[in-house]
Order: structure tokens, then sequence, then C-alpha cells
């Protein structure tokens, strides 16, 4: 059944209005971060491998990073990718809704990740939902030394390689690697491969 026109611009309301907070959430504690570590934008992007003016760009909240670039940005500043995008919290119970949600998407929109934690406090320990378009492939850096994921699919099927090993999971199959090599994540379907992931770091990250 098609969409109706009101129900499609409302969804882009909400994409764009989730943009516009994430843009100001990461803008905020990227400056912080930076300037805790007396880093200049130059030594930073130095660091990270990402450039000047996207960095600038990115911390005056005129540009939307997608995933990619948020890594390359928090293993410069080695500090876990949730450093990025956290906002203050309250203690005891924290209920997350899923239309407030922070939603992350890759440069070409086939891979995104929506992350089920809160972002108060330090934390070795991330919790996301993945999802990988038909026929869709996300190329992972390495990510800080001792980082590890634990993949579990739960509909459709991913192909996995990391390093020089490719291994094909099924519905309900689950993987764990140590993510501080290269890494790639590729669904060889005509469907859509939904998945969930559990990040952890090591004791001296962050």
């Amino acid at each position: 059944m098609k969409k109706s026109d009101s129900k499609i611009a409302e969804e882009m309301n909400g994409h764009k209005e989730e943009s516009e907070h994430i843009i100001g959430v990461v803008k905020e504690n990227l400056r912080v971060l930076r300037h805790t570590r007396g880093l200049s934008l130059d030594k930073l992007a130095s660091k990270c491998g990402v450039s000047r003016a996207m960095l600038s760009q990115i911390e005056q909240g005129k540009s939307t990073p997608t995933i990619s670039v948020l890594w390359k940005i928090a293993g410069g500043l080695s500090v876990p990718f949730s450093e990025l995008i956290k906002e203050k919290g309250a203690e005891g119970i924290q209920v997350l809704r899923q239309e407030s949600t922070k939603v992350l998407f890759s440069n070409s929109k086939v891979f995104s990740s929506r992350a089920l934690f809160p972002f108060a406090g330090n934390r070795k320990s991330e919790f996301y939902e993945l999802v990988l378009k038909a026929g869709g492939i996300e190329v992972a850096e390495p990510h800080q030394a001792g980082t590890t994921e634990n993949i579990v699919v739960v509909n459709g099927k991913l192909r996995l390689r990391v390093g020089e090993q490719v291994v094909e999971l099924d519905e309900k199959d689950s993987v764990f690697f140590r993510a501080d090599v290269p890494h790639e994540y590729s669904n060889p379907t005509e469907r859509e491969t939904l998945m969930y992931l559990v990040m952890n770091y090591t004791d001296d990250v962050g």
C-alpha cells in the first residue's frame, strides 16, 4: 500500500528534526572533547584522518556527520563512539522511546545504526540496532585497540569480513570478533537485514 503524501511529509519532517538534533549534540561534544584534550582543528584532523574543513563544519553545526566520519573522530580523540552523541541523562530507570532514539546513516544511506542505550556517564559497552539494506555494503575502519563486537542477526543474512576472514550468518546466528582491524558488513540478499550489536571497549579508552 502506498504512503499518502501527508505521511511521507510527516516522515521527512521527522528525519529532518532528528538530523538537526544529532548535529546539535555532536557539535557540542566535539568542541568540548577537542578543547579538553588541547587539540587544534589541524591536530585533530591529522590524528583522525578527517579534513580540518569537515571538522570545522561539524563543530559549527553546518554538516551532518556520517557513521564512518564519527568513528574516525572518536578514534582520533581516543574516546568511545557514544562520547560524541551522548546527552545529559537522569538517574534510575531511563526509557528510550523509538521516536527519540538517535539514528545515524552511512554516506550511501544503505546502512543505519540506532543507539539503544542512555548516554549519561562513562561506559565501556554500547548497544545498537543495525539495518543493512538489500545488497548493501558498509566498510568499517579499525576501532580503538581491544574493541570487540558481538552481533546477532535478527532478520535476513549477513556476510561479515574481518581482516582476511569471511563468515556468513543467517537469522538467529551470532558472531563475536575483534573490531580493531578492518571489517566489512554486507547483505547478499534482496531483503533488508536487521541486527543487534554490542560494542565493548577496553578499560584504557576514554
